[in-house]
C-alpha cells in the first residue's frame, strides 16, 4: 500500500451520515497525515458520497447495523472490529467520528516518537468546542475555531497500534475503552480531541433532530443518544452550561496535561507501569 511517508502508515475509521458539511473541514485536518481513510456509510441522501468517491484515499463501504433495534450497539459492534483489517499494514490506526479532529501541533513527528518509544495506545484529553457561527469555507477548524469546554465524554481512545492490542473494547460511543494486549500509554497527555459539533445554534439543533431520525427502538429506550432528542430549551441550557466553561485552547497547547481539570480514565495503565 503506498503511503505518505516512507517510515509509517496511518489509517482511518469512520462512520457517515449527510455529512456533507463536515467532511471538507474533515479532511483538510486529517489529509496531512492519514494514509488511507475506511468510511461506512450510513445511507447518505446528500452530497457526502459524491464527496467520499472524489477523495483519492477514501474506501467507502455500507454501514451494516448488526442490531437492527440499535444505532449505538451497531456502531460500538463496527468500531471494536474494522480497525483490525489494518494489522501488519499500518503503524497507527485512528477510530474516530467526522465531527472530531485529533489535535497535535506536530502529530507527524509524535506519532513517531510514540512508536520509538514503545507507546501503544494515545488517548486524547477532550473539549466540546462551541461557536456561535458555522466555519467558513476553507477554514482548518484547529486554527479558526479554539474555544472549547473540557468535556469528560469527549476523552477518548481513537489513536493506536493495531499490532500490540488484541481487542480495544470501546464503550457505547466510544466515551471509554477496556483494551486488550500491550496497553502502554504516553507518559504526559499531548494529545487533544476537539468535538465540533456546537458550531452555530440553530444548525447544532437542526443536526440533533436529523441524528435523532437514526436511532432505533432501544436506542431510545435505554437514552442512548438522549441529546439528539433534547428540545430548543434543554439544548439552550447545555449550550449556556459549555460557554460558561468554555475557554481558548490555545492556551494549552504547549502542555495541555498541566491545564486539563479532568482526570484521564487511562491513568490506571500508567500507574500499573509504575508499579512494575
Amino acid at each position: 500500500m503506498s503511503t505518505l511517508r516512507d517510515d509509517m502508515t496511518i489509517h482511518l475509521y469512520a462512520l457517515c451520515w449527510n455529512d456533507e458539511k463536515m467532511l471538507p473541514f474533515f479532511f483538510r485536518h486529517y489529509d496531512p497525515f492519514v494514509d488511507c481513510y475506511f468510511i461506512y456509510d450510513d445511507g447518505s441522501t446528500d452530497n457526502s458520497l459524491n464527496i467520499l468517491r472524489r477523495h483519492p484515499r477514501v474506501d467507502v463501504r455500507s454501514f451494516a447495523r448488526r442490531y437492527p433495534d440499535s444505532f449505538a450497539l451497531s456502531e460500538q459492534a463496527l468500531s471494536n472490529e474494522v480497525w483490525k483489517q489494518s494489522r501488519q499494514q499500518a503503524d497507527w490506526v485512528i477510530v474516530t467520528d467526522l465531527d472530531e479532529h485529533l489535535f497535535h501541533l506536530g502529530m507527524l513527528e509524535y506519532l513517531k516518537r510514540c512508536g520509538r518509544e514503545g507507546i501503544t495506545m494515545i488517548p486524547a484529553l477532550g473539549f466540546q468546542m462551541i461557536s456561535d457561527r458555522f466555519p467558513e469555507k476553507g477554514d482548518t477548524l484547529w486554527s479558526s475555531h479554539t474555544v472549547g469546554a473540557p468535556w469528560a465524554q469527549m476523552m477518548k481512545l481513537s489513536i493506536f497500534n493495531p499490532d500490540r492490542l488484541a481487542e480495544v473494547r470501546f464503550s457505547l460511543g466510544r466515551h471509554t475503552a477496556d483494551p486488550v494486549g500491550e496497553t502502554v500509554v504516553p507518559p504526559i497527555d499531548e494529545v487533544l480531541l476537539f468535538h465540533y459539533k456546537y458550531l452555530g445554534f440553530e444548525q447544532t439543533h437542526l443536526r440533533h433532530q436529523q441524528l435523532r431520525a437514526g436511532l432505533r427502538e432501544r436506542d431510545l429506550r435505554e437514552g442512548w443518544g438522549h441529546k439528539y432528542c433534547w428540545s430548543t430549551e434543554e439544548l439552550a441550557a447545555d449550550w449556556r452550561d459549555t460557554v460558561a466553561l468554555a475557554f481558548d485552547t490555545r492556551n494549552t497547547w504547549g502542555d495541555p496535561a498541566a491545564h486539563f481539570p479532568i482526570r484521564p480514565w487511562w491513568d490506571k495503565y500508567r500507574e500499573r507501569a509504575a508499579a512494575g
